[in-house]
């Protein structure tokens, strides 16, 4: 059963009581207890009282006092103590979908479910959600949950998430705004279908939420080269691409004035595709949709300065930095700054084009290790590789091609070192030294 207990954590609140794993956990403070948000919710309180059930059927009445706030402990067979919600969408632009075949199970399955936004900070459309988990939301005050918009005009979000409750998602989200349940969101433009005037009303509409709604990202239609038979869709253009940032940051700038937060952000891709520079520091605020690629080189750039200047001395070992060619050449001006500082300092920055979904997917997240061991098989790779650590499935530690850092470093001959998104780790990292 889903509320089955598979371990007690030691030193925790429920190591101190009488539950035992293999006890079904029934309620706490009188509340039923059906998934992981129930769980989380009812056992803030300081002082507990739960019901639970023995193997043998046998009921446990017990109190348990601990910090408010402090987790109990207690760990299920399942996360969320449930099955994961299916997606139930067709959307057009659905980056699975545009998959080849033959790759893991756990890359193919597509979730939509609210609890998944919540807990881990996935992006959901609200399609599947029932009246009664809208209800809950709302009586939880779960926030902030995220959530893919694309359009407000029912009709366009319907047909763009292939999905006839499509309009019913904004009227949920009306809602959520109305008993102020927190909202991040995320436009996913595709240029002739949801830009232009149809971008305007939505980010009008959302504006309208601005009790609830955060902060939205907009972000750009990522197409591979396997696509055959799906929704036609085209790129952006460097003019469209530029375009739609205008309307954004003038659009922004006025809930700036009105708000006191912009609200409305491009990602970096599209700054990239209209080839313009990225916005100062400040522009971010306190980078809301850092995760949806806002404002992420910016950090990365921001951090990676100020953590050069702390900077003592450099290793004159020399490395290579291989990432995806969006990023390519942020690194490169990186690392040019910090060759500046420390002339020793002997590295190169390899932009590896993704021939594996197509080479108008460039951001290094999307980078198969086969794509990076054929296009520098021939180079005098050095002993260390850095790569980001963002190109590894989380968890698991392998490239989408199953391949490993371990694999990589073993057919060029290096020591690969995956980086996280930090520029201070960055900075460390490529100048092999304290900070």
């Amino acid at each position: 059963m889903s509320s089955v207990i598979k371990s007690i954590d030691r030193g925790s609140p429920a190591s101190r009581s009488i539950l035992r794993p293999g006890d079904e956990l029934l309620s706490i403070n009188g509340s039923r207890i059906i998934d992981v948000l129930d769980y989380k919710y009812y056992s803030y309180d300081p002082v507990l009282r739960i019901n639970a059930k023995t193997p043998e059927g046998k009921f446990k009445v017990l109190m348990v006092k601990k910090a408010e706030g402090e987790d109990l402990g207690i760990d299920f067979e399942n996360y969320l103590m449930d099955k994961m919600h299916h997606c139930a969408n067709n959307c057009i632009f659905c980056f699975v979908d545009q998959m080849p075949e033959g790759m893991r199970d756990t890359l193919y399955f597509k979730d939509d479910d609210a609890r998944m936004s919540f807990l881990m900070g996935n992006y959901i459309t609200l399609t599947n959600l029932t009246d009664r988990e809208v209800e809950r939301i709302i009586q939880l005050k779960i926030s902030p949950i995220n959530i893919s918009v694309h359009s407000t005009d029912p009709a366009l979000r319907s047909m763009m998430l292939g999905h006839r409750n499509g309009g019913r998602g904004i009227e949920i989200m009306r809602r959520f705004a109305e008993n102020d349940i927190i909202m991040n969101c995320q436009i996913v433009c595709c240029p002739g279908i949801n830009d232009g005037e149809n971008l305007l009303k939505t980010m009008t509409d959302l504006e309208e939420m601005h009790r609830g709604v955060k902060s939205v990202a907009i972000v750009p239609v990522g197409l591979t080269k396997f696509r055959q038979g799906l929704y036609e869709l085209k790129p952006f253009t460097r003019d469209e691409a530029r375009e739609t940032i205008k309307m954004v940051e003038d659009f922004s700038r006025k809930c700036l004035e009105k708000h006191g937060s912009r609200i409305f952000f491009c990602s970096d891709e599209l700054y990239i595709k209209a080839e313009y520079e990225l916005p100062p520091d400040e522009f971010y605020e306190d980078y809301p949709q850092f995760e949806n690629g806002v404002g992420m080189m910016r950090l990365l750039i921001t951090e990676f300065e100020s953590a050069l200047k702390m900077a003592k001395s450099a290793s004159e070992e020399p490395f290579c930095i291989a990432t995806g060619v969006a990023a390519a050449p942020f690194l490169q001006s990186l690392y040019d700054t910090a060759k500046e500082k420390f002339p020793s300092l002997d590295g190169k920055v390899y932009a590896i084009r993704n021939e594996f979904f197509g080479e108008t997917i460039n951001v290094a997240g999307l980078i198969t290790a086969g794509d990076i061991i054929n296009q520098l098989k021939d180079e005098n790779v050095p002993g260390r590789m850095l790569i980001p650590q963002n190109m590894l499935r989380h968890g698991e530690g392998v490239f989408l091609d199953d391949l490993t850092p371990e694999d990589v470093g073993k057919a060029l001959g290096t020591k690969v070192i995956p980086v996280m998104q930090d520029g201070f780790e960055l900075c460390k990292i490529m100048l092999d030294t304290d900070i």
